[in-house]
């Protein structure tokens, strides 16, 4: 067998492995994150986590399957090691940064929405007082 497609085959098992792991790590944590933001709302924050699940696993194994290519023929193991090094170090260098994006895009509409509960008032306007003056 060639080892060009020895060195497809890992490549995808534990690319998609990853991206796999990674989504999962990010929606059972990011659910806190999320149900925190839409104050309680569970079922739309679970649809929302959802979403969010769905298109990671979009951009990622998209990426993933057209950095499948390679612009050399792998001869020996060692190549075949270099190729898959160089290959996942990349894969998992994107992971970290859509990681880092979802966590960053969560933490935004949190502190969004601590600000927004600390500007509404505890208890609601009683009456209306007219200005001093008029």
């Amino acid at each position: 067998m060639d080892l060009t497609v020895v060195a497809y085959v890992i490549y995808l098992f534990i690319s998609i492995g990853l991206t796999i792991w990674v989504a999962r790590t990010l929606s059972r944590n990011g659910r806190v994150f999320i149900g925190d933001v839409l104050q309680g709302n569970e079922k739309l924050a679970d649809a929302v986590n959802q979403l969010l699940v769905v298109g990671f696993y979009l951009v990622n194994i998209g990426f993933v399957t057209l950095y499948l290519r390679s612009g050399e023929e792998i001869v020996k193991a060692r190549e075949l090691f270099e190729a898959l090094s160089a290959k996942l170090g990349i894969v998992l260098l994107v992971l970290g940064v859509m990681h880092l994006g979802n966590v960053w895009v969560l933490n935004k509409m949190r502190r969004r929405g601590i600000m927004e509960r600390q500007q509404t008032p505890p208890v609601a306007p009683q009456g209306w007082t007219a200005p001093a003056g008029a």
